[in-house]
């Protein structure tokens, strides 16, 4: 199979009050540490990159391909479409992330593209809840988001039941990543915190609490 990825990062990061692609974590920003953890599974040059207009971004390399939006604010159909869009069309499917997952584990990615098989996409659920940024999407599907974002049906759900998805339950994930740390994207400076001490950046915590807690960069 010839894998590609993308990684979303046009969300407004209310929530966190720093745009989440540049927060530091370790020696690196949050967005470079996501490619590079990416890049363990995909080439760099089929990693394409998905802001919202007029976004800055921290510097990446060359070989990867940046895009964005065609409109704010209309969640991750959104940015799965522009990603489709400019996709190297020699990939036969993409795994799809945000950039805020720095606990990333590259052997969850490669899990996701074999469990895939002759799916359109493979998506890990935890009973009822989806988790369609760690999910994996043949580009035949582009033509569905599309309809669906026309249709202002911009649920992820609601392509999920258009097109044969395989549903994995999270804890046949457990084997490559036990504590499923894939699937905890950062949303609350709390969280951003904690996952610096995880990753053993403790020090760096204590560093960027008062930071994080102060009023967001404009």
């Amino acid at each position: 199979m010839e894998k590609g990825a993308i990684i979303l990062c046009g969300g407004k990061s209310s929530r966190m009050g720093h745009d989440k692609a540049t927060l530091p974590f370790g020696p690196e920003l949050m967005l470079q540490r996501v490619i590079r953890l990416v890049s363990q599974v995909v080439t760099p040059q089929r990693i394409v990159v998905v802001t919202a207009p007029g976004q800055q971004l921290p510097e990446i390399s060359h070989e990867i391909r940046v895009t964005h939006d065609e409109r704010q604010d209309r969640g991750p159909l959104e940015g799965l479409a522009a990603g489709l869009r400019v996709t190297d069309k020699n990939v036969d499917a993409v795994y799809v992330t945000s950039c805020d997952v720095p606990l990333l584990v590259p052997a969850f990615i490669a899990r996701m593209f074999e469990l895939l098989q002759d799916h359109d996409i493979a998506v890990p659920c935890d009973g009822q809840h989806h988790h369609p940024l760690a999910a994996v999407y043949r580009l035949s599907v582009l033509d569905h988001v599309q309809h669906l974002l026309g249709a202002d049906r911009l649920r992820p759900r609601f392509l999920f039941d258009e097109v044969n998805t395989r549903e994995v339950p999270v804890d046949e994930l457990r084997s490559v990543d036990p504590e499923l740390a894939t699937l905890e994207n950062l949303n609350h400076p709390e969280d951003y915190l904690k996952a610096l001490t995880v990753a053993g950046f403790s020090e760096e915590a204590k560093r960027f609490q008062p930071q994080i807690h102060a009023e967001p960069h404009r």
